[in-house]
């Protein structure tokens, strides 16, 4: 949003009196070179690591652009009552970076599916569907035959390694679905979402694939009601119709993997306790970090931390997917308080990764499935809240968020113009029942709302 030349004014003023932010050492020059020849040298000094991985640690954050990478960096570092720019992720730290492309093979913006497949397959294919290459056609169940494409979590577990699935989201999700599954339909989570005619054709639902097609050694996320008969009373919100079974099959999954298991450690639980190798800890999606109940639901870290503990017990070596899911549906809302606290959790959940693996035989890779439209707007002063408002105000005569959405929920016009955001209170009511159901309805100036929470 373009500023006027008073608000311009008015910050070359506070500039000049020295409210920027900035360290006194930050004014010397040497300090500044000093960074350089440290982070130079220890680039100098690192050795080539030749090794064949025996692990490899797949972290995906769904939605994590790079705005909403460096806008998680300056809330990590301010919520340790830092600056916040000058906050190092565990992300930083890597020796490489690269970029990827995200397009589909139909489309020029990717959606979760399509990139799943693509990281995970190593094939791109099209919008909507799940581990089949571009030849099969979304929603067509006959063009899904002979199309089906092999995932590195199932050649891990070919070569004889462990394999695991941590996820915030439902583990029926396109993510997660990505690594099991093959699908014309990233929707069709039970055997419910599936259409008479594609199951006619012989395809079946993610959720019936999580059993059938590989054996997988840890799986922790949510997506229960997928699992068990319609009507089935969750056994956490047994008074809530929307977290009932949704199979129309009559099966129940949950305890058919349970006697496949038979005499191993493993179990498919609803609460936090027991932890074992199989646990599903929401009838659909988790919670948000900000809305976890620390006594019931366990973070993204845990999950990490305890997956890894049991994969790492074979000698051959393991292959884990950690996706932080919820960074993308929090976008998708509109909600960058939600977004950037989930993408602060996987920070962490990185952390804690690198701390129980060995770097000469573990693989560690962190990247993005796509982005969202959400912008840094202005010139905000160093330190302020990145979930604030902007030093400087619009043409209009009105102040607007650092942070700002491109399009979705939080767009508001009334008479002729936008609402004035100093008269948003925050939004701290956040339902139960929603975050029940992994999603959030935020109508309205929703948007601001958020960003101001």
């Amino acid at each position: 949003m373009e500023p006027t030349r008073a608000t311009i004014l008015a910050l070359s003023l506070l500039l000049a009196l020295g409210l920027s932010g900035a360290k006194v050492e930050e004014e010397n020059p040497e300090f500044w070179r000093s960074q350089a020849k440290k982070t130079l040298q220890s680039a100098l000094d690192r050795k080539l690591n030749t090794n064949v991985a025996k692990n490899i640690l797949f972290f995906l954050g769904d939605g994590m652009g790079l705005t909403t990478y460096t806008a998680a960096r300056i809330l990590k570092g301010q919520l340790q009552n830092q600056t916040g720019e000058e906050t190092v992720m565990t992300m930083d730290t890597f020796p490489s970076v690269g970029l990827a492309k995200t397009y589909s093979v139909d489309f020029q913006i990717a959606d979760s599916a399509a990139t799943a497949t693509a990281f995970l397959c190593g094939v791109k294919t099209n919008l909507n569907t799940i581990g089949v290459s571009a030849a099969a056609r979304n929603g067509i169940c006959k063009s899904q035959k002979g199309n089906e494409v092999t995932s590195i979590l199932k050649s891990a577990k070919d070569a004889g390694k462990s394999v695991g699935i941590v996820t915030t989201t439902r583990v029926q999700h396109a993510t997660p679905a990505s690594s099991y599954a093959h699908s014309a339909s990233r929707k069709w989570y039970s055997d419910a979402d599936v259409p008479a005619s594609a199951k006619k054709d012989g395809c079946t639902d993610i959720a019936s694939q999580l059993l059938n097609n590989t054996d997988i050694d840890v799986i922790i996320g949510g997506g229960r009601k997928y699992m068990t008969p319609r009507g089935t009373k969750d056994p956490e919100y047994p008074w809530d119709y929307s977290s009932r079974g949704q199979r129309k099959d009559g099966r129940n999954l949950i305890d058919e993997w349970q006697k496949m298991k038979a005499g191993k450690n493993a179990a498919l639980i609803h609460l936090r306790c027991p932890f074992l190798s199989a646990a599903l800890f929401e009838p659909g999606d988790l919670r948000f970090e900000v809305d976890r109940d620390p006594k019931l639901d366990p973070s993204i870290v845990e999950m990490t931390e305890k997956a890894i503990r049991i994969l790492q017990k074979n000698p051959k070596g393991f292959f884990l997917l950690v996706e932080g899911g919820r960074i993308d549906q929090a976008h998708h809302d509109g909600r960058a308080y939600m977004a950037l606290h989930e993408t602060i959790a996987f920070d962490y959940a990185i952390a804690k990764g690198l701390e129980l693996t060995k770097e000469h035989e573990t693989l560690t890779v962190v990247m993005a499935d796509h982005s969202h439209p959400i912008t840094f707007n202005g010139f905000p002063f160093r330190g302020q809240s990145i979930l604030g408002k902007s030093p400087l105000w619009g043409s209009d005569i009105l102040p607007y968020t650092t942070l700002m959405y491109g399009n979705g929920p939080g767009y508001k016009k009334a008479n002729g113009t936008r609402p004035d955001i100093r008269t948003c209170g925050p939004n701290h009511r956040h339902q139960r029942r929603e975050r029940r159901r992994g999603g959030s309805r935020l109508g309205g100036s929703a948007g601001v709302r958020s960003l101001l929470h």
